[in-house]
């Protein structure tokens, strides 16, 4: 989007930030003049709450230019947690051009949707030259809501001025979302990494709908706006347009189930900020409980039932990708510590599940693995007796066996259990979300087609390049579309609770199941 490949090679993020701006400078707009993103955010039953910091963008519209009303429908609503599921939720959504007066109406039944809340709003900017969409202004809008009853389900409409979800004729467009409950119960998640636009990630996402999950998990290369992918973005890759194909795809689902993603590499767009996730903070609205909200908008977590979730950032550690490469000083690590300290001590919390993009073990012939991964998260992994591990960034499903140490701690069968108190950690690629697939250098292992392969040759990228290995921890292998379904049960304190994790291909059927297994607390 603007920055030659071969200079791209040799420029972090920030700096290719620096280079766009220059070149595409207030005094080279046609049009323009600063904006900065809209400033209320509304509270449910505690209107007024503060807004967040703007991300800063050129602006083509102003509130007097807005449309009649009537004639504009909101598209792309998704939902995000708070810090606290149990409490807190943020409803976000797009418009095609500028409205006046945006909210959104939530009650507990459809028709009483009285409480009107007044939405935020985050305009993005993309100026002709910067890629290939051309002079385009998105408009994104966001409403946080708190104070919210656990295990409670909520009714909700989006709209502005001209556009009222509660009149007869709209009813049509309301929709429904469930706080976590208050105590432990037995609940569903879904995840997946590297969806893009498409009918193979359309199709993951109406078998996602029919999992009921309580949320889903999207480990990072959501929209693939960069297809480029290296924070070395080109002249002609760059398509800002290519989000609203996307929050429309995916509204289907995320428009009921909180869609909680990482960032990746193609999540990196030089164009709107120096880390290059300004255009990801315009969109979402995430938990804001991470190390550092000013370079890592993607790293947090929260608390489900019986279950800690973190979202991490690896763009910060990777060797392959360098673009991001340090750019939370060693903070991110270290905020992953003491979280991991914190769940494991947590007396209400079993198990901790955490996801990214980059893979930390994977034979794809593509990327395989990352050593800032292994260098940096695996040994906390290993120390705090992490659960599970779920990571994209390569474009098909593969499941490890036990790993302690680089090393095979148990073979893991199909249908196999695994006990992460006393013999290590499992880590799952799930990348196989909708862009075009890889491939492996073993053959297909999987439910119903086992091909046992108990060395593998494939590479780690170190901070040298990539060095060749031969692995034996890759126990199951599949090279078409697909998801992870994690159905989470509880148990008395004392006896064991249980992960039980399904790997479900496009075709509704499943190639992978496995159970982790603690003693619940």
């Amino acid at each position: 989007m603007g920055v030659p490949e071969k200079l791209a090679e040799c420029m972090s993020m920030a700096e290719q930030h620096e280079y766009l701006r220059a070149r595409f400078s207030r005094r080279t707009m046609i049009r323009g003049g600063a904006v900065t993103l809209g400033a209320v955010t509304g509270g449910a039953f505690v209107p007024g709450a503060t807004a967040r910091a703007a991300v800063p963008t050129q602006g083509t519209s102003s509130a007097s230019e807005a449309v009649d009303g009537s004639l504009v429908a909101p598209f792309g609503r998704h939902l995000a947690w708070g810090n606290d599921p149990r409490t807190e939720i943020t409803v976000s959504w797009q418009v095609p051009v500028a409205v006046k007066k945006p909210f959104i109406r939530v009650g507990a039944h459809p028709w009483d949707l009285s409480r009107k809340i007044e939405a935020e709003v985050r305009t993005l900017y993309t100026p002709a030259g910067v890629g290939a969409s051309g002079d385009h202004t998105q408009y994104y809008l966001h409403a946080k809501l708190t104070h919210l009853r656990p295990g409670r389900t909520y009714y909700y409409g989006v709209g502005h001025q001209g556009f009222d979800p509660a009149e007869p004729h709209l009813l049509g467009t309301v929709g429904t979302f469930t706080t976590a409950p208050a105590h432990k119960a037995p609940f569903t998640f879904t995840a997946f990494g590297d969806e893009g636009v498409g009918y193979h990630g359309l199709a993951n996402n109406a078998l996602i709908l029919g999992q009921n999950p309580a949320f889903h998990l999207h480990a990072g290369d959501i929209a693939y706006g960069d297809p480029s992918g290296a924070g070395k973005t080109t002249d002609t890759g760059f398509d800002s347009r290519t989000w609203d194909q996307f929050l429309y795809q995916t509204e289907s689902v995320a428009k009921q189930v909180p869609w909680m993603p990482a960032y990746g590499n193609h999540d990196m767009e030089a164009w709107y900020s120096p880390n290059g996730y300004g255009g990801e903070e315009a969109r979402w609205t995430l938990p804001d409980n991470g190390p550092d909200k000013k370079n890592l908008p993607g790293v947090y977590s929260f608390v489900y039932g019986n279950t800690a979730v973190i979202s991490l950032d690896a763009n910060d550690i990777s060797f392959e990708i360098p673009a991001n490469l340090g750019i939370s000083g060693g903070t991110q690590t270290t905020w992953l510590e003491a979280q991991l300290k914190k769940y494991r001590a947590a007396k209400d919390v079993d198990f901790i599940v955490v996801f990214f993009h980059h893979c930390a073990y994977c034979t794809s012939t593509a990327h395989a693995s990352e050593g800032g991964v292994r260098q940096e998260w695996v040994p906390l992994f290993e120390k705090y007796t992490v659960d599970l591990v779920i990571n994209g960034h390569n474009h098909q499903y593969e499941r490890t066996d036990v790993i302690k140490g680089d090393k095979v701690t148990k073979k893991l069968p199909i249908g196999g259990t695994a006990y992460p108190e006393t013999e290590g950690v499992v880590y799952v690629t799930a990348g196989a979300a909708g862009r075009s697939l890889y491939a492996f250098s073993a053959p297909d292992s999987y439910e119903g087609h086992e091909h046992e392969t108990d060395s593998v040759a494939s590479f780690i990228n170190t901070k040298d390049g990539k060095v060749d290995e031969t692995v034996g921890w890759s126990r199951v292998r599949y090279l078409n579309y697909s998801f992870l379904r994690v159905d989470v049960t509880p148990a008395p304190r004392g006896r064991q609770t249980t992960l039980r994790v399904s790997g479900i291909a496009e075709t509704g059927n499943r190639i992978d199941h496995f159970t982790v297994s603690r003693r619940a607390k």
